[in-house]
C-alpha cells in the first residue's frame, strides 16, 4: 500500500467513499450525496491552503483518502487543523486509516501547524482506539449534538498537540 497526493483521476474513487460512509454510516453527520464538483471544489480549496488530499493506494486502486482544514474561522485557530479520514467499505481493518492516519500530524507540523484534531461519532469504537493507539488524547463529549438515520448521535474530540 502506498500513501499518494490525491489527483483528479482520483475524484470518482474519493466521492464513491464518501458517499458509501454518508449512505451507511454515522461516520459523517449528514445525509445528503456530494457530487463529483463537490469533491473537486474540496480538493481544490485543501491545496489552495497548502494542505494534503491523500489517497491510500493498492494495486492502482484507491482503498481511502485523508485530508485535514481548518479547525475553525479566527486567526487565534490558525494553528488548528481538524482532519477527516474514510476507508472504502471492503478495506477496513486492514491498516489503511492506520496509515493514512500516521501521516497526518508530519504532514500538518510541516504546514506550521500545532494541533491535529479529529471528530468522532462516539460509537465509533474502532476509530476511537485507533486515534489512541497513535497518540490521540479524548478531550471532549458531546451529547446529542448530531441527528441521523433517526436518532441522536454524541460526537467525540480528540487531539494530538504536534
Amino acid at each position: 500500500m502506498r500513501i499518494d497526493e490525491a489527483t483528479e483521476a482520483d475524484l470518482p474513487a474519493i466521492l464513491a467513499i464518501h458517499n458509501d460512509v454518508v449512505a451507511t454510516s454515522t461516520a459523517i453527520y449528514s445525509d445528503i450525496p456530494s457530487t463529483l464538483a463537490d469533491r473537486a471544489t474540496w480538493r481544490a480549496t485543501r491545496q489552495a491552503a497548502g494542505y494534503p488530499v491523500l489517497v491510500a493506494r493498492e494495486a492502482g486502486e484507491v482503498l481511502g483518502f485523508a485530508s485535514f482544514g481548518d479547525f475553525r474561522a479566527g486567526s487565534g485557530y490558525a494553528a488548528t487543523v481538524e482532519h477527516s479520514i474514510h476507508v472504502r467499505a471492503d478495506a477496513r481493518r486492514r491498516g489503511v486509516g492506520r496509515a493514512l492516519l500516521s501521516t497526518l500530524p508530519d504532514r500538518a507540523k510541516a504546514c506550521g501547524k500545532h494541533v491535529l484534531i479529529g471528530g468522532i461519532d462516539a460509537d465509533n469504537q474502532a476509530s476511537l482506539s485507533l486515534h489512541a493507539a497513535l497518540g490521540f488524547e479524548r478531550v471532549a463529549h458531546f451529547r446529542q449534538v448530531g441527528r441521523k438515520f433517526g436518532r441522536w448521535l454524541d460526537l467525540v474530540f480528540v487531539q494530538k498537540i504536534l
